[in-house]
C-alpha cells in the first residue's frame, strides 16, 4: 500500500511538473482576446486521470496552477487566472474520465474528449459571466462589462476560445493515444492492483 502511494505521489508530481512546462508555453489565438491562451497543460492532467484516477488528475490541474501562481504571479494579486484554468481543467478532464472508464476503447476516448471540449466551453462561459469576469473587474477596478458588450465577449471570445482549445488538446490527446493506449492500460491496471 505504502509502495503504491509512493509511485502515485511521485507520478502526480512528475506530471504536474511537466503539465506547469506545457502551461508555460501558452500562446494567443488570433482574432481572440490576447489575454486567453492555449496551452497543452491539461494533457498531463488528463492522463494522470485515466491512469491514476480522477483524484491524480485534479492533483495535477491543481499543482501545476499552485506553480505557475509562484513562478509567473497574477496580474490582479489574487490568482483570478489561475482559478479560471483550474476549473476549466476540471470541466475538461471529468467527463472524459467518466467515458472512459465506462468505455476503454478509442471510440470512448474520442467521445469522452468531444464531451470534455463542450463541458469546457459551455461551463466557462457561464463562470465567465458569472464569477471569473466579475472577478477580474474588482480586483483589477476596472469597470465590468454589461450590456452586449459583455454577451460579445462571452460568445465571439470565451466560448470559441475554449472549443479551439478543447479541440488542439483532443488532436494532440488522441494522437497520443493511439500510440500510447497499450502502455496507458498497463500503467492504469498496475495501479488499480496495488
Amino acid at each position: 500500500m505504502f509502495k503504491s502511494n509512493t509511485r502515485k505521489l511521485i507520478a502526480v508530481a512528475m506530471l504536474s511538473s511537466l503539465s506547469f512546462i506545457l502551461m508555460l508555453l501558452a500562446f494567443p489565438l488570433p482574432a481572440l482576446p490576447a489575454y486567453l491562451k492555449v496551452d497543452f497543460s491539461d494533457v498531463p492532467a488528463l492522463i494522470a486521470a485515466i491512469t491514476m484516477g480522477p483524484v491524480a488528475g485534479i492533483a495535477v490541474a491543481f499543482l501545476k496552477n499552485v506553480l505557475d501562481w509562484f513562478i509567473s504571479g497574477s496580474p490582479t494579486g489574487v490568482p483570478v487566472g489561475h482559478m479560471a484554468n483550474f476549473v476549466t481543467s476540471i470541466l475538461f478532464i471529468a467527463p472524459v474520465y467518466l467515458i472512459y472508464k465506462k468505455v476503454t476503447s478509442t471510440k470512448g476516448m474520442y467521445v469522452g474528449l468531444i464531451a470534455g471540449t463542450l463541458s469546457m466551453a459551455v461551463g466557462m462561459t457561464l463562470l465567465n459571466y458569472l464569477i471569473f469576469l466579475p472577478m477580474y473587474a474588482y480586483f483589477l477596478n476596472f469597470p465590468m462589462e454589461s450590456g452586449s458588450a459583455l454577451m460579445n465577449t462571452l460568445i465571439y471570445g470565451i466560448l470559441p476560445f475554449n472549443l479551439i482549445k478543447g479541440a488542439l488538446i483532443t488532436v494532440v490527446m488522441i494522437l497520443l493515444f493511439k500510440k500510447l493506449k497499450p502502455y496507458l492500460d498497463k500503467v492504469s491496471k498496475s495501479y488499480q492492483l496495488a
